[in-house]
């Protein structure tokens, strides 16, 4: 019975999960014409500078949310139970919105003309240059990913069992130290998720450095999708490209579970 009501994820997996990354594999070790090789993956080291960008601007916005989004989860977590559903929705809010949308709304806010620019000029100051910039591109991952980071984070805290804090308060610690000593390793479950979901998506974005980084500010996102959209067609080479990503990105999971893993062997 338990493998009848399994058999219908195997099969999703298999057929969303399995399958198309074994078919990235074989493009990356193959030719146009199916012919073994080496060389896309060989032809994919042209790029370093992109991936470690890649790399530099996805952990900028994933350590820019975690600084906004845990006293934001805190906060959210204690306060009175009738207001949090209103605050969580205020907060999945944006992500109803297209992505597109939100992206061009930055566009119009950072342009030389936009409201920014338009509101110093008001005192005779600017205007600055914020579109086209990697500080764009990092402030429009955070914006569109920033939700990723504060659910995971509210869902643990708030299960935190209450006893266990009023228990630190008794033992003579602060609020700081209480959160300090006793909130962050119990929400740490937490805090890995959340910087997985919102790393992984960063490090793999095209249209938020395309919108707002500009030609200059190319990740490894954009390079994939030229492989296999724009003039320079190569979808082996696009395949090698993304191989080499899911690699990078699996190895900087592990490293990150190693540490959370730490974590809980300390609680122990």
């Amino acid at each position: 019975m338990k493998k009848m009501l399994s058999a219908p994820y195997i099969v999703f997996m298999i057929v969303f999960m399995i399958v198309p990354m074994g078919m990235v594999a074989y493009f990356a070790v193959t030719t146009a014409d199916g012919s073994f090789t080496f060389d896309n993956l060989a032809a994919v080291s042209q790029y370093t500078n992109i991936f470690i960008r890649s790399v530099w601007l996805a952990a900028i916005a994933t350590v820019v949310c975690l600084i906004i989004a845990y006293p934001l989860a805190l906060v959210l977590a204690r306060i009175n139970v009738s207001y949090q559903s209103t605050v969580l929705m205020i907060v999945m809010l944006p992500m109803w919105m297209n992505f597109l949308l939100r992206t061009y709304a930055w566009m119009t806010i950072l342009g030389n003309n936009g409201l920014i620019n338009n509101f110093l000029g008001m005192f005779g100051i600017g205007p600055f240059r914020f579109l086209n910039t990697q500080g764009a591109v990092v402030l429009g991952m955070v914006y569109d990913y920033l939700p990723f980071m504060i659910l995971p984070l509210y869902n643990v805290i708030v299960k935190i069992d209450k006893s266990v804090i009023d228990a630190a308060h008794d033992l003579g610690c602060g609020n700081f130290k209480t959160i300090v000593k006793v909130v962050m390793p119990l929400s740490m479950p937490g805090v890995m998720s959340g910087i997985t979901m919102v790393f992984v998506p960063a490090i793999s974005t095209f249209i938020i450095s395309r919108m707002l980084g500009g030609g200059g500010n190319l990740l490894i996102g954009d390079l994939i999708e030229m492989q296999f959209l724009g003039n320079s067609y190569n979808p082996n080479l696009g395949a090698a490209m993304s191989l080499v990503l899911m690699v990078i990105v699996l190895l900087i999971m592990v490293i990150l579970n190693q540490f959370d893993s730490d974590e809980d062997s300390v609680l122990m």
